[in-house]
Formats: structure tokens, sequence, C-alpha cells
């Protein structure tokens, strides 16, 4: 789209502002010119068409949301021109392309979204302004809006249950079931999956679709019943799915939560053995998600809360801004740090918490609020004595069974008939 190339360099070179003024009104031009109205007895509408999404893709892979967005209002007084199923079909791909964009807006992803909605109710093409708001739920979940997302889906869900358009309807109560997960409703979560499953049941559905359920299926498990195991076969079903319709980046998702879930089994030495299987083997140079959970792995197996941290540290956006994998390492980290705890303190009937801290690495207070959680839980028998700063480790009493036996003689001779 050389108008556009034109039209950046002009600005970006301090060119006066008369001249970028000029480049956008021959962008316009530009684009006038690719959407005239087609011939009826030509195949000008296939190509003008054509030439629509190579404007959006140029677009796209300038990060020119702008300029996408121009291209997506100028076309509308196009579309009459052709057939509402093409027309639908083309808005579409136009709303999902611009929603692809890399940090585009979210402000500008919903006001595209509503416009759009807006135009399709106007023209009352109702499957296509269905279909419209189906991706404005999913934006509203991925900017973290959730209040919006389930009262807009709300809506939507009960339209879609009284049409035939079961493959949009099972999209939505997917959307439903994450954004409840990401609320912390796990029961809602939970129904809404299931849903969406049922629902699916009953139609073709596409490999990419019927990944997402299996890796929604995994998700719940693990978050929910902490049932790593069934988790994993889900995990791995999204993940051979994604892998077939070679859907990289998602499948490399499936992946990380495979290899997270290998960790939190307690089985973090096969982390390697299932890197290096023929599936995953050409994920391992595709950024540093597996590098992260194989440093994590690691750490794990050797119980090393140092290294643990510093994994957590060197791979931050892999690992903590990834809310599945940061909420199960929250549990990982404190199993490990009582793991080390009771290490340490084995051997002794006193020991100083500052002893403690300097040999875990943390501060006193850190570790004096870990060992009172561990006594008011019942994992470690002892008392603390903050005025000398000591941990004092009482002796486990072994239960006498004997007792016990002549406890339950007693209750039995007590139930014989004089």
């Amino acid at each position: 789209f050389v108008t556009a190339n034109v039209r950046i360099e002009s600005q970006n070179s301090g060119m006066s502002t008369k001249v970028a003024k000029v480049t956008v009104h021959a962008g316009r031009d530009r684009i006038d010119k690719v959407l005239a109205p087609p011939n009826p007895e030509s195949e000008s509408g296939f190509r003008d068409e054509k030439a629509i999404m190579e404007a959006a893709q140029k677009f796209r892979a300038e990060n020119n949301e702008k300029g996408f967005q121009t291209l997506i209002y100028t076309m509308r007084d196009y579309l009459p021109q052709v057939s509402k199923a093409r027309a639908a079909k083309l808005v579409r791909a136009l709303v999902d392309m611009f929603l692809d964009i890399e940090n585009t807006d979210s402000n500008l992803q919903v006001q595209v979204c509503k416009e759009c909605i807006e135009w399709a109710t106007h023209e009352k093409r109702t499957f296509l302004r269905q279909s419209l708001e189906a991706r404005l739920v999913a934006v509203y979940h991925d900017t973290e809006k959730y209040s919006e997302a389930l009262q807009l889906g709300g809506q939507l869900l009960k339209e879609l249950k009284k049409m035939d358009d079961k493959n949009l309807l099972v999209e939505v109560q997917l959307l439903e079931s994450k954004t409840y997960h990401q609320l912390g409703n796990l029961p809602r979560a939970r129904a809404a999956l299931t849903s969406a499953r049922t629902t699916a049941n009953s139609i073709y559905c596409p490999p990419l679709m019927q990944a997402a359920l299996d890796l929604q299926s995994g998700i719940l498990h693990a978050a929910d019943e902490k049932d790593f195991k069934t988790a994993y076969s889900y995990f791995y079903e999204a993940f051979e799915g994604l892998d077939s319709i070679d859907a990289k980046e998602k499948a490399l998702v499936a992946l990380k939560y495979m290899l997270l879930s290998k960790i939190m089994l307690n089985t973090p030495e096969e982390v390697p053995q299932l890197l290096g299987g023929k599936l995953a083997l050409k994920y391992g140079d595709m950024g540093d998600d597996v590098e992260a959970m194989r440093a994590v792995a690691t750490a794990a197996h050797k119980r090393s809360l140092a290294d643990f941290q510093s994994a957590l540290h060197k791979y931050r956006d892999q690992l903590e801004l990834d809310p599945v994998v940061k909420t199960h390492f929250a549990t990982l980290y404190d199993k490990m740090l009582e793991q080390n705890l009771c290490r340490i303190i084995e051997p002794y009937s006193k020991v100083e918490i500052s002893h403690i801290a300097q040999s875990i690495k943390l501060s006193s207070p850190q570790v004096e609020q870990k060992l009172s959680q561990m006594i008011l839980d019942r994992k470690l028998a002892g008392v603390l004595d903050q005025n000398a700063g000591l941990l004092i480790i009482f002796d486990s009493v072994q239960e006498d069974k004997a007792y016990e036996a002549a406890l339950g003689l007693i209750q039995n001779m007590g139930r014989v008939n004089k």
C-alpha cells in the first residue's frame, strides 16, 4: 500500500504538515479506488475484495491501526454492492485482522467493534451483528473488563440459544467459562464449560475450537480439584490438536501447561524426556516459555528455593504474567519453602530464627511468619519464642497403639450382655 508508506515516511522525516495532508488524501483516493463498485458483468468484485485484504494485511504488518480503522470505515459504502454473505465474511475477516494488530489500544478495539456492530444493526444483518458481538466479548475478556464481558455475553447467549448458530454459541459459552474462571467463580466456570462441550458434541467442532475446549477443561481441573493428572491429559489433547493444524503459538501454550502439570505432580524429572519427544522437540526454539519451565523443573527436582526464585526473576514475563502458571507456582513456592524449612530445622531442638533466615536467604520476618503458619496448620510441632528469637521444636509423640487397642477392648466388653 504505497500511499500509506509515503504518509508514514513523510511524517517520520519531519516534512511539512501540508505534505502530510496531501498524502492522507492520496491514501483516501487509493482506498476509494480499491473499493470502487464492482461491475456485475465481470469478476472485478473478487479482485477488489482481494485488494482490500492485501491492503489490510499491509496495515497489520505495519501495525498501522489508524490506517486499518479508516479502511474498515470507508469500505462500508461499498458493501451493499456485494452479496450479504460475502460482505459479512469480509467484515469479520477485517475485524479479526484489526484485533490481531499488536499493542493496539484496547479502547480503540472496543470502539471499532461497537461501530461495526451499530452498522450491522442498522443494516439488519443479525448474524453478522451476533458474530461481531462475540468478538467484542473476547476483547472485553482479554482487556480484563469482566463485568462488561458477562453482561454482553449473557444477552448474546439468550439470542443464540433460540437460533441455529451452534458454533457461535460454543464460542460464547467458552468465553463465559474463561471469564468466570478469571473472576474465581469456579462453579459457574465449570457449568459454562459443560454447556459448551454439550453443544459442541451435537455439531462438527473445528479442531481449533475443540483444542480450546480441551485447554479450558485442563485449566479448570488444575484450578478446582488440583487434579493435574487429568489436566495433563486434556492439555496433551489440546497440544496434539493445535499441532495438527499448525497453530504453533497456541500449541506452545498447551505444551507449557503440560510441563506445569508434570512439575505440580512432583515429577519434574520427566520434563526433559517430554521436551525430547517427537512433537515437542520443534517447539524448543520458540521463545523462552519452554526454557522457563525447564528452569523451574530443574529447581523443583533439586528442591532449591534459590534456583526457583532465580527462575521466576529471570523469566518473569513467561511465569509471573501468565495467571494460570502464577497461581500454581505460588502453591509450589509455599510447598518448596516448607520443605526447605523442615530440612534446615530437622537436626535441632532449638534454633535461632536468624540462622534459618540466613540459610534460606529470606528475611527474619518472612521466616517467622511462615513458621507461625506451619505451627497453626499443625505441619510443625513447636513454638516460637519471639523475645529470644528462637524456634523450639517439640519431640514427635509416638502414638501408643496398645492404649488404643485397650480402649477398643473395653468398649467391646461393655456391649457384652450379662
